[in-house]
């Protein structure tokens, strides 16, 4: 290992699937193993040899958080090593943000102010951001739980046709509710259906606004995912834009990445860097867009405050996530120019044989087939040099489950 970052531990907040992509980034860059601190051991990080894993119980919850982590780190911290502080879900992001004065005396770590982080996380109130600073987004209708009963009365008079989008404007207290029908986003062809779903998701215990967008035409092929790190300066660093090709389709994971090819869009990274630049933005960020025919514009649909859950594609592609937190936090390596990745490899989170099969679109299967004959392809679960047979076998079951998932789930998007 290089002298010169031998005296910084990552420790990385949760055990899902970004944690192990960016536990796989630290070990490519500098051949450290990271530390996992979790409330739960999922099934991503379980039996790796990369990762040392510390449950903690309750760490998710805000009245535990800070006593937890300082807790960890007076027992654990020498005077020459720097921990290095790293969220891999939503909930720890945030937790992270509204607890970063107690914890920066202990911990290094990229974050923006609590005030900005709500302001961003909620869908609604990040669609006025970009209004602000004119970035294309899908039209949107905002409603509560105490609009209900007018909206009942005027749901024939949105502003847009059916079908349309339905999701919930804070994804965190929406994401632990259990209920029948419950997905991540909803596609709806009608208004009963609309109402009906809106009912159970306000009857289920949340108590946010939800929105119903303006739906974009298109398979997932027209979707974009951005990822980008900003420093302490608010420097944009780098920008790698991802084209989406292929969904999970289980209600639950809607939205999530199954395989992804390398793009470059001048526009789409002369919008973001306008905006990260403009709000004073710190620290990784993710960007899920889509490309609207209609008006030949990219619209934005979310930031996550964070990197994204298949942000390893970035690494795949030459630009090492974990590079840049360490030369901008440990090694204090001066801002020079915007890196604006260019990749040449296929990133996939399904069996090569799911892709091909779903895959719609002729030309999209041709450049696969080109990815996989010239070898250029890889994924976050399988990495040589985590060597652990239960860990393989475990990341095996996961990632072949994708044909029961597709065969049970999938369906063609509407065009």
């Amino acid at each position: 290992m290089n002298k010169s970052v031998a005296h910084f531990q990552p420790v990385l907040l949760g055990s899902d699937f970004n944690v192990y992509g960016m536990a796989r980034s630290f070990h490519e860059a500098y051949q450290i193993k990271s530390i996992s601190l979790c409330s739960i051991q999922l099934a991503p990080i379980k039996y790796s040899k990369i990762i040392d894993v510390h449950i903690l119980p309750n760490l998710d919850q805000e009245n535990q958080f800070t006593q937890l982590l300082t807790s960890f780190y007076k027992k654990n911290c020498t005077n020459n090593c720097t921990y290095l502080l790293i969220p891999g879900g939503d909930a720890y992001a945030k937790l992270l943000s509204k607890f970063q004065d107690e914890l920066k005396e202990m911990y290094h770590f990229s974050t923006i102010p609590f005030a900005t982080y709500e302001k961003l996380e909620n869908k609604a109130t990040f669609y006025e951001v970009c209004q602000q600073f004119n970035i294309p987004y899908p039209t949107t209708v905002e409603i509560t739980k105490n609009q209900l009963s007018s909206y009942q009365e005027s749901i024939q008079h949105l502003p847009f046709s059916f079908p349309v989008v339905l999701k919930p404007s804070d994804s965190i207290s929406y994401l632990p509710l259990q209920f029948e029908e419950k997905k991540k986003a909803y596609i709806i062809e009608d208004s009963d259906t609309l109402l009906h779903i809106i009912q159970k998701i306000y009857h289920a215990g949340y108590k946010e606004s939800i929105l119903i967008q303006d739906f974009i035409p298109g398979s997932d092929a027209n979707m974009r995912v951005l990822n980008a790190y900003v420093d302490q300066e608010h420097q944009v660093r780098m920008m790698f834009l991802g084209n989406p090709i292929l969904e999970d389709p289980s209600p639950a994971n809607i939205g999530n990445y199954v395989a992804i090819l390398p793009d470059f869009q001048p526009a789409i990274f002369e919008n973001i860097q306008r905006l990260l630049t403009s709000i004073n933005y710190t620290g990784f960020a993710n960007f899920d867009l889509k490309f609207d025919h209609r008006d030949q514009q990219f619209k934005l649909f979310e930031i996550n405050l964070r990197q994204g859950r298949s942000s390893f594609f970035v690494t795949l592609n030459g630009y090492n996530l974990a590079k840049y937190l360490v030369d901008d936090l440990i090694l204090k390596v001066p801002f020079q120019q915007t890196e604006l990745g260019e990749g040449n490899k296929l990133w996939l989170g399904a069996p090569r044989q799911v892709i091909l099969r779903y895959l719609s679109d002729n030309s999209l299967k041709t450049r696969v087939k080109q990815y996989i004959s010239h070898h250029q392809y890889g994924t976050t679960s399988f990495y040589k040099k985590d060597i652990s047979i239960r860990h393989f076998l475990l990341q095996c079951y996961t990632f072949f489950r994708y044909r029961i998932k597709f065969r049970k789930n999938f369906k063609r998007k509407i065009d």
